[in-house]
Protein backbone atom coordinates (compact mmCIF):
# COMPACT_ATOMS: atom_id res chain seq x y z
CA UNK A 1 0.00 0.00 0.00
CA UNK A 2 1.16 3.40 -1.02
CA UNK A 3 0.75 6.80 0.74
CA UNK A 4 -1.55 8.19 -2.01
CA UNK A 5 -3.89 5.00 -3.09
CA UNK A 6 -4.01 0.90 -3.45
CA UNK A 7 -3.72 -1.00 -6.35
CA UNK A 8 -5.18 -4.71 -6.18
CA UNK A 9 -3.79 -8.13 -6.88
CA UNK A 10 -4.41 -9.01 -10.85
CA UNK A 11 -7.14 -10.84 -11.81
CA UNK A 12 -5.07 -13.74 -13.22
CA UNK A 13 -8.00 -15.44 -15.10
CA UNK A 14 -8.71 -12.24 -17.54
CA UNK A 15 -5.09 -10.97 -17.62
CA UNK A 16 -5.55 -7.42 -16.50
CA UNK A 17 -5.00 -4.86 -12.85
CA UNK A 18 -7.54 -2.98 -11.62
CA UNK A 19 -5.88 0.60 -10.55
CA UNK A 20 -7.92 1.97 -7.87
CA UNK A 21 -6.20 5.70 -7.17
CA UNK A 22 -8.26 6.69 -4.12
CA UNK A 23 -6.63 8.37 -0.76
CA UNK A 24 -5.81 6.14 2.00
CA UNK A 25 -6.04 7.60 5.10
CA UNK A 26 -6.62 5.15 7.94
CA UNK A 27 -9.78 6.13 9.24
CA UNK A 28 -12.75 4.59 8.76
CA UNK A 29 -14.40 4.71 5.60
CA UNK A 30 -18.02 6.76 5.10
CA UNK A 31 -21.07 5.59 2.77
CA UNK A 32 -22.87 8.11 0.29
CA UNK A 33 -25.65 9.35 2.85
CA UNK A 34 -23.12 10.21 5.36
CA UNK A 35 -20.54 11.96 2.89
CA UNK A 36 -24.14 14.10 1.81
CA UNK A 37 -25.20 14.77 5.49
CA UNK A 38 -21.89 16.13 6.12
CA UNK A 39 -21.88 18.28 2.87
CA UNK A 40 -25.24 19.37 3.57
CA UNK A 41 -26.31 18.29 -0.12
CA UNK A 42 -28.34 15.67 -1.39
CA UNK A 43 -26.93 12.46 -2.19
CA UNK A 44 -27.88 13.06 -6.18
CA UNK A 45 -26.11 15.67 -6.28
CA UNK A 46 -22.73 14.04 -4.88
CA UNK A 47 -22.84 11.44 -7.14
CA UNK A 48 -23.36 13.46 -9.63
CA UNK A 49 -20.61 16.01 -8.63
CA UNK A 50 -18.57 12.25 -8.41
CA UNK A 51 -19.02 11.44 -11.79
CA UNK A 52 -18.41 14.48 -13.47
CA UNK A 53 -22.03 15.64 -14.32
CA UNK A 54 -21.53 19.56 -16.20
CA UNK A 55 -24.29 20.52 -14.42
CA UNK A 56 -22.45 20.34 -10.92
CA UNK A 57 -20.57 23.74 -10.26
CA UNK A 58 -16.43 23.39 -10.49
CA UNK A 59 -16.86 25.01 -6.53
CA UNK A 60 -19.18 22.76 -5.69
CA UNK A 61 -17.45 19.60 -7.27
CA UNK A 62 -14.05 20.14 -6.07
CA UNK A 63 -15.45 20.88 -2.42
CA UNK A 64 -17.61 17.05 -3.20
CA UNK A 65 -14.29 15.55 -3.95
CA UNK A 66 -11.97 17.20 -1.59
CA UNK A 67 -14.71 15.51 1.08
CA UNK A 68 -14.89 12.32 -0.63
CA UNK A 69 -10.89 11.96 -0.16
CA UNK A 70 -10.98 13.39 2.93
CA UNK A 71 -13.62 10.66 4.99
CA UNK A 72 -12.02 7.72 2.30
CA UNK A 73 -15.47 7.44 0.48
CA UNK A 74 -15.36 4.25 -1.64
CA UNK A 75 -18.50 3.46 -3.42
CA UNK A 76 -20.05 0.00 -2.80
CA UNK A 77 -19.33 -1.46 -6.19
CA UNK A 78 -21.26 -5.16 -5.27
CA UNK A 79 -24.28 -3.53 -4.46
CA UNK A 80 -24.10 -1.19 -7.42
CA UNK A 81 -23.54 -3.67 -9.76
CA UNK A 82 -26.69 -5.81 -8.34
CA UNK A 83 -28.67 -2.68 -8.09
CA UNK A 84 -27.71 -0.98 -11.57
CA UNK A 85 -25.74 -3.53 -13.57
CA UNK A 86 -22.67 -1.21 -13.58
CA UNK A 87 -18.97 -2.81 -13.09
CA UNK A 88 -17.68 1.04 -11.59
CA UNK A 89 -14.28 0.80 -13.84
CA UNK A 90 -13.13 1.86 -17.22
CA UNK A 91 -10.87 0.01 -19.02
CA UNK A 92 -7.96 0.19 -21.34
CA UNK A 93 -5.93 -2.48 -23.62
CA UNK A 94 -2.83 -2.70 -23.66
CA UNK A 95 -1.11 -4.82 -26.49
CA UNK A 96 1.95 -6.26 -25.06
CA UNK A 97 5.45 -4.77 -26.73
CA UNK A 98 3.10 -2.13 -28.23
CA UNK A 99 4.58 1.19 -29.13
CA UNK A 100 2.14 2.83 -26.12
CA UNK A 101 3.75 1.06 -23.64
CA UNK A 102 7.56 2.71 -23.84
CA UNK A 103 5.41 6.07 -24.83
CA UNK A 104 5.82 8.74 -21.93
CA UNK A 105 2.99 10.28 -23.43
CA UNK A 106 0.70 7.74 -23.43
CA UNK A 107 1.86 7.17 -19.43
CA UNK A 108 1.01 10.87 -18.76
CA UNK A 109 -2.30 10.23 -20.45
CA UNK A 110 -2.89 7.09 -18.23
CA UNK A 111 -2.34 8.23 -15.62
CA UNK A 112 -4.37 11.39 -16.18
CA UNK A 113 -7.40 8.44 -16.89
CA UNK A 114 -6.17 6.88 -13.44
CA UNK A 115 -6.36 10.22 -11.37
CA UNK A 116 -10.15 11.33 -13.54
CA UNK A 117 -11.41 7.53 -13.03
CA UNK A 118 -10.71 8.02 -8.83
CA UNK A 119 -12.01 11.41 -8.69
CA UNK A 120 -15.57 10.00 -10.15
CA UNK A 121 -15.26 7.18 -7.74
CA UNK A 122 -14.02 4.70 -10.27
CA UNK A 123 -11.65 1.96 -10.90
CA UNK A 124 -9.21 1.17 -14.10
CA UNK A 125 -9.16 -2.21 -15.53
CA UNK A 126 -5.39 -1.78 -17.53
CA UNK A 127 -5.58 -5.09 -19.45
CA UNK A 128 -1.87 -5.90 -20.71
CA UNK A 129 -2.60 -8.89 -23.43
CA UNK A 130 0.02 -10.78 -25.10
CA UNK A 131 -2.77 -12.51 -27.66
CA UNK A 132 -3.45 -9.94 -29.94
CA UNK A 133 -5.38 -6.29 -28.67
CA UNK A 134 -8.51 -7.93 -30.14
CA UNK A 135 -8.43 -10.53 -28.30
CA UNK A 136 -8.26 -8.27 -25.48
CA UNK A 137 -11.68 -6.16 -26.25
CA UNK A 138 -13.57 -9.31 -26.30
CA UNK A 139 -11.76 -11.00 -23.34
CA UNK A 140 -13.47 -8.01 -21.62
CA UNK A 141 -16.78 -8.20 -23.34
CA UNK A 142 -17.53 -11.68 -22.00
CA UNK A 143 -16.27 -10.97 -18.76
CA UNK A 144 -18.09 -8.19 -18.76
CA UNK A 145 -15.50 -6.26 -16.24
CA UNK A 146 -15.81 -2.96 -17.65
CA UNK A 147 -18.65 0.19 -18.25
CA UNK A 148 -16.49 1.40 -20.80
CA UNK A 149 -13.52 1.23 -22.79
CA UNK A 150 -11.33 3.97 -23.72
CA UNK A 151 -9.12 4.27 -26.50
CA UNK A 152 -5.83 6.53 -27.27
CA UNK A 153 -3.62 6.94 -30.16
CA UNK A 154 -6.56 6.71 -32.53
CA UNK A 155 -5.82 5.90 -36.25
CA UNK A 156 -7.38 7.79 -39.36
CA UNK A 157 -9.66 5.01 -39.98
CA UNK A 158 -9.85 3.02 -36.54
CA UNK A 159 -11.74 -0.19 -37.15
CA UNK A 160 -11.72 -0.87 -32.96
CA UNK A 161 -14.38 1.68 -32.53
CA UNK A 162 -16.63 -0.77 -34.69
CA UNK A 163 -15.39 -3.59 -32.88
CA UNK A 164 -16.78 -2.18 -29.64
CA UNK A 165 -19.62 -1.15 -30.95
CA UNK A 166 -20.29 -4.81 -32.01
CA UNK A 167 -19.27 -6.31 -28.80
CA UNK A 168 -21.52 -4.12 -26.53
CA UNK A 169 -19.24 -2.18 -25.15
CA UNK A 170 -19.38 1.63 -24.77
CA UNK A 171 -16.49 3.66 -25.52
CA UNK A 172 -15.10 7.48 -25.39
CA UNK A 173 -11.79 7.95 -27.06
CA UNK A 174 -9.00 10.44 -26.91
CA UNK A 175 -8.98 11.66 -30.46
CA UNK A 176 -11.24 11.50 -33.19
CA UNK A 177 -11.25 9.38 -36.69
CA UNK A 178 -13.10 9.50 -39.87
CA UNK A 179 -16.27 7.52 -39.79
CA UNK A 180 -19.92 8.18 -39.30
CA UNK A 181 -20.69 6.32 -35.99
CA UNK A 182 -21.22 9.04 -32.75
CA UNK A 183 -18.96 7.82 -29.88
CA UNK A 184 -17.80 10.42 -26.77
CA UNK A 185 -14.57 11.64 -27.62
CA UNK A 186 -12.08 14.62 -26.52
CA UNK A 187 -9.15 15.78 -28.58
CA UNK A 188 -7.15 18.71 -29.35
CA UNK A 189 -7.27 20.54 -32.22
CA UNK A 190 -4.09 19.52 -34.21
CA UNK A 191 -4.40 20.83 -36.95
CA UNK A 192 -4.87 24.95 -35.84
CA UNK A 193 -2.40 23.86 -33.81
CA UNK A 194 0.46 23.34 -36.38
CA UNK A 195 -1.68 26.09 -38.60
CA UNK A 196 -1.06 28.81 -36.30
CA UNK A 197 2.80 27.67 -36.06
CA UNK A 198 3.42 27.54 -39.62
CA UNK A 199 1.43 31.12 -39.68
CA UNK A 200 3.92 32.59 -37.40
CA UNK A 201 7.18 31.05 -38.98
CA UNK A 202 5.60 32.60 -41.72
CA UNK A 203 4.68 35.94 -40.83
CA UNK A 204 8.86 35.93 -39.54
CA UNK A 205 9.75 35.40 -42.77
CA UNK A 206 10.75 31.76 -43.21
CA UNK A 207 9.61 30.27 -46.88
CA UNK A 208 10.86 26.84 -46.54
CA UNK A 209 8.73 25.17 -43.73
CA UNK A 210 9.32 21.50 -43.09
CA UNK A 211 6.84 19.22 -40.56
CA UNK A 212 8.08 16.81 -38.49
CA UNK A 213 5.25 14.62 -37.64
CA UNK A 214 4.35 11.21 -35.92
CA UNK A 215 2.99 7.74 -37.35
CA UNK A 216 1.18 8.74 -41.00
CA UNK A 217 -1.36 6.15 -39.96
CA UNK A 218 -2.51 7.97 -36.95
CA UNK A 219 -5.64 10.74 -37.00
CA UNK A 220 -3.81 13.46 -35.08
CA UNK A 221 -0.64 13.86 -37.81
CA UNK A 222 -3.36 13.59 -40.97
CA UNK A 223 -4.76 16.58 -39.04
CA UNK A 224 -1.47 18.26 -38.35
CA UNK A 225 -0.46 17.90 -42.28
CA UNK A 226 -3.87 18.97 -43.30
CA UNK A 227 -3.17 22.56 -40.72
CA UNK A 228 0.09 22.33 -42.54
CA UNK A 229 -0.69 22.61 -45.97
CA UNK A 230 -3.60 25.27 -45.51
CA UNK A 231 -1.24 27.48 -43.74
CA UNK A 232 1.72 27.41 -46.59
CA UNK A 233 -0.98 27.61 -49.03
CA UNK A 234 -2.30 31.12 -47.55
CA UNK A 235 1.13 32.14 -48.07
CA UNK A 236 1.97 31.18 -51.25
CA UNK A 237 4.59 28.41 -49.91
CA UNK A 238 5.70 25.02 -51.26
CA UNK A 239 4.33 21.89 -49.79
CA UNK A 240 6.76 19.86 -51.27
CA UNK A 241 6.47 16.12 -50.25
CA UNK A 242 10.15 15.88 -48.68
CA UNK A 243 9.25 18.45 -46.13
CA UNK A 244 6.89 16.38 -44.22
CA UNK A 245 7.91 13.46 -42.91
CA UNK A 246 5.86 11.09 -40.14
CA UNK A 247 7.39 8.47 -37.94
CA UNK A 248 7.28 7.22 -34.75
CA UNK A 249 7.56 10.07 -32.12
CA UNK A 250 10.65 9.76 -30.49
CA UNK A 251 14.55 11.34 -30.62
CA UNK A 252 15.91 8.99 -32.67
CA UNK A 253 13.51 9.64 -35.72
CA UNK A 254 13.33 13.46 -35.20
CA UNK A 255 17.15 13.44 -35.33
CA UNK A 256 17.06 11.21 -38.29
CA UNK A 257 14.48 13.08 -40.36
CA UNK A 258 16.09 16.58 -39.67
CA UNK A 259 19.72 15.36 -40.91
CA UNK A 260 17.49 14.04 -43.95
CA UNK A 261 15.73 17.38 -44.28
CA UNK A 262 18.68 19.34 -43.89
CA UNK A 263 20.64 17.60 -46.63
CA UNK A 264 18.21 18.31 -49.00
CA UNK A 265 18.94 20.74 -51.87
CA UNK A 266 17.06 23.90 -50.51
CA UNK A 267 17.00 22.46 -46.79
CA UNK A 268 14.12 24.27 -44.45
CA UNK A 269 15.10 27.16 -42.11
CA UNK A 270 12.51 26.16 -39.87
CA UNK A 271 10.83 22.90 -38.36
CA UNK A 272 7.37 21.80 -37.02
CA UNK A 273 8.03 19.21 -34.68
CA UNK A 274 4.68 17.08 -33.10
CA UNK A 275 6.06 16.15 -29.59
CA UNK A 276 9.10 17.56 -27.27
CA UNK A 277 10.90 13.93 -28.09
CA UNK A 278 10.65 14.84 -31.90
CA UNK A 279 12.05 18.26 -31.32
CA UNK A 280 15.15 16.97 -28.86
CA UNK A 281 16.00 14.85 -31.98
CA UNK A 282 15.87 17.90 -34.69
CA UNK A 283 18.01 19.66 -31.93
CA UNK A 284 20.20 17.18 -32.11
CA UNK A 285 20.89 17.42 -35.91
CA UNK A 286 20.78 20.94 -36.32
CA UNK A 287 24.09 21.23 -33.60
CA UNK A 288 25.57 18.80 -35.17
CA UNK A 289 25.66 20.29 -38.41
CA UNK A 290 26.90 23.47 -36.25
CA UNK A 291 23.66 25.46 -37.09
CA UNK A 292 22.08 27.67 -34.15
CA UNK A 293 18.75 27.24 -33.09
CA UNK A 294 16.64 30.94 -33.50
CA UNK A 295 19.40 32.16 -35.54
CA UNK A 296 19.85 29.70 -38.66
CA UNK A 297 17.48 27.71 -37.92
CA UNK A 298 13.37 28.13 -35.91
CA UNK A 299 11.81 25.19 -34.52
CA UNK A 300 8.39 24.85 -32.76
CA UNK A 301 7.03 22.12 -31.00
CA UNK A 302 4.02 20.66 -29.66
CA UNK A 303 4.42 20.37 -25.76
CA UNK A 304 2.47 17.76 -24.16
CA UNK A 305 3.02 18.87 -20.42
CA UNK A 306 5.59 16.21 -19.26
CA UNK A 307 7.86 17.13 -16.20
CA UNK A 308 10.46 14.93 -17.58
CA UNK A 309 10.85 17.35 -21.31
CA UNK A 310 10.32 21.10 -21.01
CA UNK A 311 11.01 23.45 -23.31
CA UNK A 312 12.39 25.99 -21.07
CA UNK A 313 15.14 23.53 -21.13
CA UNK A 314 16.28 23.78 -24.07
CA UNK A 315 18.88 26.46 -25.80
CA UNK A 316 17.46 28.21 -26.64
CA UNK A 317 14.07 27.85 -24.43
CA UNK A 318 11.67 26.33 -27.08
CA UNK A 319 8.54 27.72 -28.70
CA UNK A 320 5.60 25.68 -28.58
CA UNK A 321 1.76 24.62 -29.33
CA UNK A 322 0.76 23.24 -25.30
CA UNK A 323 -2.09 21.29 -24.45
CA UNK A 324 -2.05 18.98 -20.58
CA UNK A 325 -2.16 15.22 -21.87
CA UNK A 326 -2.79 14.30 -18.07
CA UNK A 327 -5.74 17.05 -17.89
CA UNK A 328 -7.16 15.01 -21.29
CA UNK A 329 -7.05 11.84 -19.55
CA UNK A 330 -8.78 13.20 -16.83
CA UNK A 331 -11.77 15.01 -18.79
CA UNK A 332 -11.88 11.24 -20.82
CA UNK A 333 -12.57 9.91 -17.55
CA UNK A 334 -15.30 12.48 -16.52
CA UNK A 335 -16.99 11.96 -20.47
CA UNK A 336 -17.19 8.50 -19.61
CA UNK A 337 -18.50 8.71 -16.44
CA UNK A 338 -21.29 11.08 -17.75
CA UNK A 339 -21.84 8.49 -20.77
CA UNK A 340 -22.61 5.92 -17.57
CA UNK A 341 -24.72 8.40 -16.03
CA UNK A 342 -27.15 8.21 -19.41
CA UNK A 343 -25.47 11.37 -21.34
CA UNK A 344 -25.97 11.02 -24.69
CA UNK A 345 -22.95 10.37 -26.52
CA UNK A 346 -23.54 13.32 -29.31
CA UNK A 347 -23.19 15.88 -25.86
CA UNK A 348 -20.09 14.41 -25.03
CA UNK A 349 -17.73 15.48 -27.68
CA UNK A 350 -15.05 18.27 -27.22
CA UNK A 351 -11.96 19.78 -29.19
CA UNK A 352 -9.69 21.59 -27.23
CA UNK A 353 -7.77 24.50 -28.86
CA UNK A 354 -4.08 24.42 -28.02
CA UNK A 355 -2.01 27.65 -26.82
CA UNK A 356 0.65 29.13 -28.81
CA UNK A 357 3.63 30.08 -26.26
CA UNK A 358 6.32 31.84 -27.96
CA UNK A 359 9.79 31.52 -27.03
CA UNK A 360 13.44 32.28 -28.49
CA UNK A 361 13.51 29.01 -30.96
CA UNK A 362 10.98 30.69 -33.41
CA UNK A 363 13.03 33.94 -34.85
CA UNK A 364 13.12 35.80 -38.70
CA UNK A 365 15.47 33.83 -40.79
CA UNK A 366 19.13 34.77 -41.34
CA UNK A 367 19.78 36.98 -44.42
CA UNK A 368 20.90 35.04 -47.36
Amino acid sequence: MSRTGRVSKPVRNLGFVRVRVRPWLGGPAVNLRELAQHLGLSKTTVSRALNGFSEVNEETRLRVVEAARRFNYTPNVSAKRLATGETGAFGVVLPGASAEMADPVFGEFLAGLADGAGRCGRDLYVNATFDGEEAGYRRLARAKAVDVMILANLKIDDLRIRLLSHLGLQTVTCGRTAGSLIYPHLDIDHEDGVRRAVELLAGLGHRTIALVSGPADLSASEQRMVGWHAALSRHGLSAAAHLFTAGPSTEGHGYRATRALLDAPTPPTAFVCASMFLASGCCRAIGDRGLRIGEDVSIIAHDDGLATVRPEAFEPALTTTFSSIRAAGIRVAELAAQLVGGSDPADLTEVWPVDLIFRDSAQAPPRR
